[in-house]
């Protein structure tokens, strides 16, 4: 095996190991909040809406810095550290505070899970993004091992959490030591650093911010964002609580979440490899369009469905938005923006409006969800997210279709 080979292997392993530790805990957050804490539907849309507020600070923060420092791994070994403490941050500090400080709880909370994960991930894929352009393969290739990562941690959080939710902490914490090893074991040749059509040899400045703002390509994607994937993340926030009552107990609905979070992950993991083909043939732009069709479809359906067996089914189809919209949005990202701009683009252009959406939504769904219920929220949102879809035919810019080579497709494109 090459040295290149070796570092597109020990950086999936890393993926793996990062997503991981984060599945284990944070895909029943939103049961932690409502049977340990005792948070009721309204208080657990603050929650996320706080958390959205400190993501929308702390990712376009970690975009600059990304495109400042280039392949540094600094800023994952910062995130890596925040990661080793989420067993005595969650056990000693957050849920106390949860308990009798709510507040406060709420804020020490978001500025944890803003710098290790709602920030945290974004980073990480932006740089894996990077890493595989730098090494001429597929994000996907890459990424898929966090899919891995997810349907590993998924498959077996349920289950610890009925015996101890300290349990799932205690394991995401043992991972992310072993994560940061394996980071520090990665060596990057500073010989493809030289010359290439990825990292801008003139770093990022504070008015080629400004100059992103200007852009109208930068706003249109953000109204596909607004639109479309608002709806997607914030139906997903206390989904946990619709899907457990189908079932006759709490406990068996957590077991069942787990199982049916380890079949969506790994509809995830067989999307990322098959998404660049399908970017790649019907192109970037396309692609969004589908997704949100998907997405649409998906919450009007899961707003009208009777059973557990149905419900489980088109949860999993979250996996294939997922996949299908992270490859597109990259691919997106890289013909249409400046390469010198390229994370801050991402992280400010797409993760941070996502969560903005939290910021703005997360607490009026909460009052649809008890007023309304959650079936009849879910089926507006899904029409919602359909409408934008077609307003998006004619906002987004145009991208080129048909298979091409990996350089090809990622050609710099300045704004």
């Amino acid at each position: 095996m090459n040295r290149s080979a070796h570092v597109i292997a020990k950086m999936r392993v890393y993926a793996f190991l990062y997503y991981f530790t984060w599945a284990v805990t944070f895909v029943l957050y939103t049961l932690w909040l409502s049977e340990v804490i005792g948070l009721d539907s309204v208080t657990i849309g603050t929650v996320f809406a706080v958390n959205g507020i400190l993501a929308v600070i702390f990712k376009p923060v970690y975009g600059y810095i990304l495109d400042k420092i280039g392949m540094s791994k600094n800023l994952l070994y910062f995130i890596g550290l925040i990661t080793t403490m989420m067993a005595p941050f969650f056990i000693f500090i957050y849920k106390p505070l949860l308990l009798s400080y709510t507040l406060a709880g709420i804020i020490a909370g978001s500025i944890f899970l803003g710098l290790g994960w709602y920030a945290g991930v974004a980073a990480n894929e932006s740089y894996m993004d990077r890493l595989s352009r730098v090494y001429n393969t597929e994000f996907g290739r890459i990424r898929m091992m966090g899919s891995i990562g997810s349907t590993a941690g998924a498959s077996v959080s349920g289950l610890l959490f009925n015996i101890s939710p300290n349990i799932n902490l205690v394991v995401s914490s043992v991972g992310a030591v072993i994560m940061l090893l394996v980071l520090l074991s990665v060596k990057i040749d500073e010989k493809l650093l030289v010359d290439n059509i990825v990292v801008s040899k003139d770093k990022i400045k504070s008015k080629d911010v400004l100059e992103l703002l200007g852009n109208k390509k930068f706003w249109m994607f953000a109204l596909y964002i607004a639109g479309v994937v608002w709806m997607m993340f914030v139906a997903e926030q206390q989904f946990p609580r619709f899907f457990v009552t189908f079932f006759d107990s709490k406990a068996e609905g957590n077991k069942w979440y787990g199982y049916m979070m380890t079949v969506k992950n790994g509809l995830e993991f067989l999307t990322m490899l098959v998404a660049p083909m399908i970017v790649n043939r019907i192109g970037a732009k396309n692609a969004l369009l589908l997704c949100g069709a998907i997405i649409g479809v998906r919450l009007m359906l899961c707003g009208m469905v009777q059973n557990h067996i149905a419900i489980s089914v088109l949860k999993t189809f979250y996996g294939l938005e997922m996949a299908l919209l992270l490859i597109s949005a990259f691919k997106y990202i890289a013909e249409h923006f400046n390469k010198k701009v390229n994370a801050t683009m991402y992280l400010l252009g797409y993760q941070t409006m996502i969560y903005i959406g939290s910021t703005l939504i997360s607490a009026p769904a909460g009052h649809f969800y008890d007023i309304y219920g959650f079936e009849q929220t879910y089926f507006y949102m899904g029409m919602w997210a359909l409408t934008f879809t077609l307003i998006s035919y004619f906002t987004l810019s145009k991208c080129r279709s048909g298979i091409e080579k990996e350089s090809d497709t990622y050609t710099d494109v300045k704004a």
